[in-house]
Parts: structure tokens; sequence; C-alpha cells
């Protein structure tokens, strides 16, 4: 199906900006996206124009929520401080950038694997861990497509097959944070009905997750869209053009929007 967008879409700068490593490229703005026990391929043929290897349902029931496309970036963006220069440029740099919305045991899970790993190596774990574990959801050019694990499949994969999945010391991390959402399945929806600040806390409480990933699994998982992580390349934002730090209260409750475009542009640079 053909889609005609009136908002920021950008299917390049949304692949790059960290916040998704099942975006695969197939060609010159074109790209398998998995989510889930979902696939479809997105061509992206004019800045307002995508085309999508789905139904008008899937898109509808599916799609359509998870591209964030009843949020209004436009007016995201017009709300900056027209005197903050770096900000301003970073905007106009990650304009296209939208926050998915993700789920967030697969969220977590990423997150948790992507310690101390560049972003290939991210998606190389990722893929490894989904053919281990996830259910075949189709073909693409003689390949099998699987989905994301399951808690419970992903649980039950042996120490030796997740070692082999290049997880390294955060195999621990990764089985407990399974397990926990294998054997309790209330466990992850109850924590979407918190508020941030609990949200947060309760994040921080499982095995290996610190400020960056529960961050990083608020904004990209729960949709928490004042959520900040702030990692190696955001320190270097902060270092060289908010020494006294963001004003995150001037962009409540979009701070997580500013990130992406700050993230993007130091990361383009």
């Amino acid at each position: 199906m053909e889609l005609h967008l009136t908002d920021d879409f950008d299917a390049a700068k949304i692949a790059a900006s960290g916040q998704c490593f099942r975006w695969h490229p197939q060609g010159p703005n074109r790209f398998r996206i998995f989510a889930g026990a979902h696939t479809v391929l997105l061509t992206q043929t004019a800045p307002d124009t995508i085309t999508l290897t789905c139904t008008p349902q899937e898109f509808d029931t599916f799609w359509r929520d998870y591209f964030d496309l009843a949020t209004d970036y436009t007016a995201i963006r017009a709300s900056i401080d027209p005197t903050d220069g770096y900000l301003s440029r970073a905007a106009a740099c990650g304009l296209g950038i939208r926050i998915l919305r993700q789920d967030p045991f697969e969220m977590l899970i990423t997150f948790l694997l992507s310690q101390r790993k560049s972003i290939p190596a991210i998606q190389k774990a990722v893929e490894a861990l989904c053919q281990a574990a996830g259910t075949p959801i189709g073909t693409a050019a003689g390949r099998t497509l699987y989905a994301f694990p399951t808690p419970a499949a992903l649980a039950a994969l042996s120490d030796d097959t997740l070692a082999a999945c290049g997880l390294g010391y955060r195999l621990p991390y990764i089985r407990a944070a399974a397990s926990r959402a294998a054997t309790d399945p209330d466990w992850l929806p109850s924590l979407a009905a918190l508020d941030d600040g609990a949200l947060r806390e309760a994040l921080l409480s499982l095995t290996g997750v610190g400020p960056k990933i529960a961050q990083c699994v608020m904004l990209f998982g729960f949709h928490r869209m004042d959520a900040f992580p702030l990692d190696v390349w955001m320190n270097r934002v902060m270092e060289r053009h908010y020494p006294n730090g963001f004003p995150l209260a001037r962009y409540t409750p979009y701070n997580g929007v500013m990130q992406q475009y700050l993230f993007y542009a130091i990361r383009t640079e």
C-alpha cells in the first residue's frame, strides 16, 4: 500500500537514530522492518510518500501506531527555542525522526545486550537471538524471517546457545529479564501503569540495568517521551554545548524527541 504523509518522516534517519535494531537496509530508502512478530518492507519514494508491503488492515491495526503517526512532530520541532542555535540545527539535521512505539520486552532485551557494543554488533546479536528462539514468520530472498523471541522461548535457551549469540557478560542479565517476563506475564504490562519516576526506579532495580538503559527502555519501549538517555555521544553534546545542563524543564514532555535530534546530529558531525 502507498501512504501519503503530512508530518515528519525520514526512514533512513529513523533507522540510524539508535532506537531500533531490526531495520535492515534493502537498498536506498528501503528497509525490511521487524517488530515483534510483525515484518514489513518499507520504501520511502518521496519525502511525503512511503510504500508498505502490508494490507490497509494490517497498517491500521499495527503499523500506524508503531510509526507513531498520531503525534505531530512538526509542532514539537516548532517548540524549540530559536535562541538555542545548536538544538535548532540538530532538529533540522534530524528532521524526520519519530519515536517508534516498540515492545517493552524487546527493548529491554535489546538495550541490555547493547552495553559496550557498536550498533552493528548489537544488530548481529539481536538477529542471532531471533534465529535461535524466534518463530519463523515468512521468507524473503530465500531467507527465513524470524520474530523476536517470546520471553518463554528466550528463557528456555541454554547458556551455551545464549553465549553463541554474542551476549558475553550480558548473558545473566538477559536470562534474568527473560525468566522474569516468562514466569510473570503481567509484570511488564503492570509497569506501563506507573508514572515516569516509578517506572525508572522499577527498571533500575533489574539486574544489569543502569540509568542509560532505563531511560532507553522508557523512551523506546514504554514511549515515555520525556526520557532523556545519556550515552557517550550525548555526553559529548552536554560537554560541548550544554555545560550547565540541558534545559529539560523547557521541553517537557518531549525531551526524548530533543534527545533523538541531538544524538543523530552529533553522530553525523
